[in-house]
């Protein structure tokens, strides 16, 4: 019996997986990811929908994913296409929502996190009013994640927040836009690819992106100094249409709410640690591992530069939100974010 014991341990073990697998039925996924050309969909999201949920269903649970933009879209519409059904699971950026609705600026304001931590904090604390938000559209949250800091790079020497006066910054949200003017600079608003021949040229003077999407795009080539204090974080948003996401087992929703809430965690983990990779590869620095070093000026933010965000903030881009928003959602950023970073929003 000792020896029968062991072997019927091992069966078991072996059969686990088998057994696993069958408590899913076969089942294909339809995802438009993120941008295809960054981290945050190279590295999380694709894995996810092609690796680990048909690994953790014993290949039972298959997806097939393109970004967003290898579809021929540009993000905005995807809200629209998820609510009509016709995208099952989607993720965009938050912002571009925001002509929709201001409540989709919420978590994300210029000046509201001015780090990662803070970031999550209030992403999480309103995550349940997004949810309730989107249900009314049958859409089901999942989770939201971010892409790392949105900060400034120039090609003009800046040494602090005060320099924007004057200055021609391209912006891609319109809260960065009432943060740009706030301080006495100019908002232009261009595409993610047309920025590097408008820094080379001279057509801005500064422009706003992640510090490590502005590393893969080559901007340290025509930018002088990138100034490490995040404006804003740019989340993104990851949904499914809920007939779609109804007609599926149990046991598969349940996989995917598991491992997605990993998943999430993993890229707010991952948010800092690139933004500071951005920092040092823009401008050379030993930590750095990349093969090609820029060797742009970090400039730290002051003390002084931090109130001044701050000032900003509470004085200019927050009132303005709360004018445009609706007094529910004033309300429900006040018990959620604004707890978390003690300011009142006011309509």
């Amino acid at each position: 019996m000792k020896r029968i014991l062991p072997l019927i341990a091992l069966a078991a073990a072996a059969l686990s997986p088998m057994a696993q697998a069958q408590d899913y039925p076969a089942t294909k996924l339809k995802v438009v990811g993120g941008l295809s050309n960054l981290s945050l969909y190279n590295e999380f999201e694709k894995p996810f929908w092609t690796q680990k949920i048909p690994q953790a269903s014993g290949g039972k649970v298959t997806a097939d994913i393109k970004g967003f933009n290898e579809m021929g879209l540009k993000g905005p519409e995807l809200i629209r296409l998820m609510s009509q059904g016709v995208v099952e699971f989607g993720t965009s950026t938050l912002a571009y929502f925001a002509a929709d609705n201001p409540i989709n600026e919420a978590i994300d304001l210029a000046g509201l996190a001015p780090d990662v931590k803070t970031a999550r904090e209030v992403t999480d604390a309103f995550e349940p009013v997004y949810a309730k938000f989107y249900a009314q559209s049958g859409i089901k949250l999942l989770g939201m994640s971010t892409y790392p800091a949105q900060v400034l790079f120039c090609n003009a020497t800046i040494k602090g927040l005060a320099d924007i006066k004057g200055k021609k910054v391209r912006t891609s949200s319109r809260t960065q836009a009432e943060f740009v003017e706030a301080l006495g600079g100019s908002s232009v608003t261009m595409a993610f690819g047309e920025v590097v021949p408008a820094l080379q040229n001279k057509v801005v003077d500064c422009a706003i992106t992640g510090s490590l999407s502005g590393y893969s795009a080559k901007w340290y080539e025509v930018s002088t100094h990138l100034y490490a204090l995040p404006v804003n974080w740019n989340q993104q948003i990851h949904a499914v249409n809920e007939k779609a996401w109804n007609k599926l087992n149990p046991n598969v929703q349940k996989l995917i709410t598991t491992n997605f809430k990993t998943m999430v965690d993993d890229i707010w983990a991952a948010a800092g640690k690139q933004t500071q990779e951005g920092y040092d590869c823009n401008t050379g620095a030993a930590a750095c591992t990349q093969p090609v070093k820029g060797k742009m000026v970090l400039v730290q933010p002051t003390d002084a530069d931090r109130a001044l965000l701050k000032k900003v903030l509470s004085e200019s881009v927050l009132p303005k939100w709360a004018a445009r928003c609706s007094a529910q959602c004033v309300t429900d950023f006040n018990a959620t974010v604004g707890k978390v970073v003690g300011m009142t929003a006011s309509k």
